[in-house]
């Protein structure tokens, strides 16, 4: 697995690159080498500020964007860590509501680097320690820190007593990790949504609330033993919290009473559950007060780029600046779920599509999904990504019945090769590194 990292800061570069030069074998996952780095480092990751540590398969980075925002509302002071980054590599970590300055960030990721060169440490433990160290170092009221991949084995997954733990929905991805064969965890063969349940569950806590939506009965059975293992008390929706979301809000209910709650700004029917999610998650923590004015604002004002986003004016939307352009970088089935639900109901008609998939992607699976809604599909590669041949999504979106498919040597091809209409909308989708690309040029930069 790799990651792609820049900087205009050379010093920060100079760090980026050292990370660039790290291996993660195939399988490779664990805590070992991430817990002997905080060690030499004075365990930092054992005395931070209140955290919300947030897992699942999709809607992580969204339910993050929605407790900062909430917290932040309330008036606190808030430390963020997510992945991946989409144009700057700052974007992984926000110190105070801010993206890492470049001075800092070349520091951390230097005295991390250089005290864990004979560990053999991947690019995700280096990039975990040095949030930790930040976070522990800079003072605030809360963090919110999102899990990278699975959960029981990410890097993240060394704190000892978070404030409060989620799961958000749950999908098959990162097979190679997740559904590999280990003695005493559940056989991937034998039910591989069991399989990613015990991996994602697998950051319950002792005494440390585990908050997660519904799922089908024998996943949430084994949630639910995950979180009774772990001595967590399990907050689970449809049985100990409700959220029913409707046309004009969302009616919240759970041990504490009742919350009317306005839908979110972000596009997408599923934002509303992740909106929810978070919700339960301040509900059901004691770290720190939260008011219902707070939580309201939060979901009004949460933003997250590259999920459903409309982009601004620019160079790539110039040209064809009469039509919208939508960008999102979902990249399996639940994402291609939620993707074709909005572009039924929300899209202007038609729909041409340019798109890109990371080779480890179910491509076909994500292309049926989204086809129907398609006038047209271009393919496009990602530079410096392994991503799947253009000729074999081309070849995958003519089988689900796209009227119109090609292929373009660069997305801004593809889109200049569009025909010149006034009407429609114009979707970038299927990765977050295409995405990150794509606002790069067009000068939208995460903040």
């Amino acid at each position: 697995m790799k990651d792609f990292a820049a900087s205009s800061d050379a010093f920060v570069q100079a760090q980026l690159d050292r990370l660039a030069a790290l291996s993660l074998p195939q399988g490779r996952i664990g805590l070992d080498v991430v817990k002997e780095l905080l060690a030499r480092l004075g365990n930092p990751q054992l005395d931070l500020p209140p955290v919300f540590h947030v897992a699942g398969t999709n809607g992580k980075g969204s339910t993050c964007a929605y407790l900062r925002a909430i917290l932040e509302a309330q008036g606190l002071v808030v430390h963020t860590a997510t992945k991946p980054h989409l144009v700057r590599y700052n974007e992984r970590i926000r110190i105070a509501g801010k993206l890492i300055e470049d001075r800092l960030l070349g520091e951390l990721l230097a005295e991390v680097l250089d005290i864990s060169e004979d560990l053999g440490p991947s690019f995700f433990e280096v990039t975990t320690v040095a949030t930790f160290l930040a976070f522990h170092r800079i003072p605030a009221d809360a963090c919110v820190i999102e899990v990278g991949l699975g959960g029981r084995l990410d890097a993240t997954n060394v704190m000892d007593k978070p404030a409060v733990c989620a799961v958000n929905t749950l999908g098959v991805d990162h097979e190679a990790f997740l559904l590999n064969d280990e003695p005493g965890a559940p056989d991937p063969k034998a039910n591989p949504m069991v399989r990613i349940a015990y991996e994602k569950a697998g950051i319950a806590r002792e005494g440390v609330p585990l908050v997660t939506q519904a799922y089908a009965p024998d996943v949430a059975a084994r949630v639910s033993l995950s979180a009774e293992e772990a001595g967590a008390p399990h907050a689970m929706r449809g049985r100990d919290w409700f959220a029913n979301i409707s046309d004009t809000g969302i009616a919240y209910r759970d041990y504490l009473g009742e919350l009317a709650l306005p839908l979110p700004t972000m596009p997408g029917a599923h934002q509303a559950d992740n909106a929810a999610l978070a919700t339960a998650m301040i509900r059901h923590q004691s770290a720190v007060t939260v008011s219902e004015e707070a939580i309201a604002e939060g979901i009004r004002s949460a933003y997250w780029p590259a999920r459903l986003q409309k982009l601004g004016a620019g160079p790539v939307t110039a040209t064809h600046p009469e039509r919208l352009f939508l960008l999102d970088g979902g990249h399996n089935p639940d994402a291609a779920e939620a993707l074709a639900t909005f572009l039924s109901q929300k899209v202007d008609q038609p729909i041409d599509a340019v798109v890109a998939m990371m080779a480890v992607k179910d491509a076909r699976r994500f292309i049926q999904i989204v086809a129907p809604h398609l006038a047209s599909l271009t393919a496009v590669p990602i530079p410096g990504s392994d991503h799947a041949p253009l000729d074999t999504l081309a070849e995958l979106a003519r089988e689900a019945g796209v009227a119109k498919v090609g292929t373009a040597e660069s997305f801004m091809q593809a889109l200049e090769a569009l025909p010149a209409t006034k009407e429609g909308t114009v979707l970038i989708f299927g990765s977050l590194y295409l995405a990150g690309k794509v606002l790069a040029e067009n000068g939208d930069l995460p903040d």
